[in-house]
């Protein structure tokens, strides 16, 4: 019995030793489109999620989406599940119901709902240069 524990607890360590670390959203992230960017933290208490647009690019910085510069996409969203928030989005002048889903280290789903009825999903990516 002993040696069955002993095995037991040598292969859940080295299970543990090959799973990655939880990926952190924080970081830059860069639309499908790659005509904006947003600088994402945790906010609040430290778990909420929050991203500020802080680039525009290709065709997308113009005189209309200008004025969204420097203000949240994503406003203290609450983390519902481990790598999963949810909260307001606001895009572009409109506000929506959003889920916020880390789906890799380098990739988030936002899903933003307006009335429940009329949803739009955006993916970003983690941006380098």
């Amino acid at each position: 019995m002993r040696s069955f524990r002993h095995l037991l607890s040598a292969a859940v360590l080295s299970l543990a030793a090959v799973l990655p670390a939880a990926a952190s959203p924080v970081g830059m992230w860069e639309i499908e489109m790659r005509d904006s960017r947003y600088d994402v933290t945790l906010c609040g208490d430290g778990t909420q999620l929050c991203a500020e647009l802080v680039w525009l690019g290709n065709g997308a910085d113009n005189a209309e989406n200008l004025p969204y510069l420097n203000t949240l996409l994503i406003d203290h969203a609450r983390q519902t599940r481990p790598n999963q928030w949810k909260g307001e989005l606001h895009i572009y002048g409109q506000r929506a119901a959003g889920t916020i889903t880390q789906v890799s280290a380098d990739q988030i789903t936002l899903r933003g709902c307006v009335a429940l009825v009329i949803c739009k999903t955006y993916q970003m990516y983690r941006y380098t240069e």
